[in-house]
């Protein structure tokens, strides 16, 4: 591979970085086949990847959501292992998708997917494309099934409103590399596949960052609460579990800790902000047969505190 070619798929890959990146490429791939060190394969290629580059995250086909959300998951999972008790796994995933056929965005490319982590932090996590992993610590403070609908639910308010996909740095390829990433196959060596990987795990890292160590900003959270207060709502449990749990959560929090506090916006602004969202519903009592499923589920996890 010559220099010349080798700073054809530079000029491609820094685009976003640019003024009017779609015409850049343009010019670089139209110079490129010029001189004889493109193909026109690989001028299109180029061509067509800077249109792409200039796409925001919306652009984003469910499937690509689909495949960077298990990414992200098996990261947390690179960092947590997964609780193994299927009867515990099998009343979440239900409860869940049960929740999820609620939302705005009842279906996603792969469906949505749950998984308790093994870990007595508190926390639970929400990638793109509808992978939600909640930690036994989280579960511990659900004394109901409507406390952990409301956990659930926020999870999802995340996924429906792709607040994962809005983590991703400014400049980074994401619509762009599915596009590149076919054409390199065809045309490219292994070092350009490299780089194309690098700025796929780029993206990759900035969800992951976002979900484990800074945390969403306060509206986006906001955002996922009153997603959180309406899913409930539509399917009948009651929305002041969102409450209770908030309230939990700010006494079991340990500053500095690797967990929610550390990612979220204090619990008791959020407690005011989602009494607006309920506004006059009077709380609901707990259901009987609810209850019993949910300690029978979750049994496994609440007998070891």
């Amino acid at each position: 591979m010559t220099r010349m070619r080798y700073g054809m798929l530079a000029l491609a890959l820094g685009a976003p970085l640019l003024v009017g990146c779609a015409k850049i490429t343009q010019l670089g791939a139209a110079v490129g086949q010029a001189t004889g060190t493109l193909s026109p394969q690989e001028a299109q290629a180029i061509t067509r990847t800077g249109a792409a580059v200039e796409k925001t995250f919306a652009d984003i086909t469910p499937e690509q959501e689909y495949f960077i959300g298990r990414a992200v998951t098996a990261t947390v999972l690179g960092q947590y292992s997964a609780f193994d008790n299927e009867e515990a796994h099998r009343y979440l995933t239900a409860l869940g998708r049960m929740l999820a056929e609620a939302s705005d965005l009842p279906e996603t490319f792969g469906g949505y997917h749950f998984q308790i982590l093994d870990t007595e932090e508190i926390n639970a996590f929400a990638a793109p494309g509808g992978f939600i992993t909640i930690s036994k610590g989280m579960l511990r403070l659900c004394r109901t099934e409507d406390a952990l609908a409301a956990v659930l639910a926020h999870e999802i308010g995340h996924v429906q409103a792709r607040h994962g996909l809005r983590a991703i740095r400014r400049g980074r390829l994401t619509s762009a590399l599915t596009v590149l990433a076919v054409e390199s196959a065809r045309t490219y060596g292994p070092q350009e596949l490299a780089q194309l990987t690098t700025a796929f795990e780029g993206s990759i890292s900035d969800i992951t960052g976002t979900m484990m160590n800074s945390g969403y900003a306060r509206a986006l959270e906001r955002e996922a609460d009153r997603a959180a207060v309406t899913i409930m709502q539509r399917v009948g449990y009651d929305p002041h579990a969102l409450v209770d749990m908030l309230a939990e959560m700010e006494k079991n929090l340990k500053p500095g800790g690797r967990d929610f506090a550390r990612t979220h916006p204090k619990p008791s602004d959020r407690i005011r902000d989602v009494r607006k969202m309920i506004g006059k519903q009077p709380p609901q009592p707990v259901s009987a047969a609810r209850q019993q499923r949910f300690e029978q589920a979750m049994a496994p996890i609440l007998a070891t505190e």
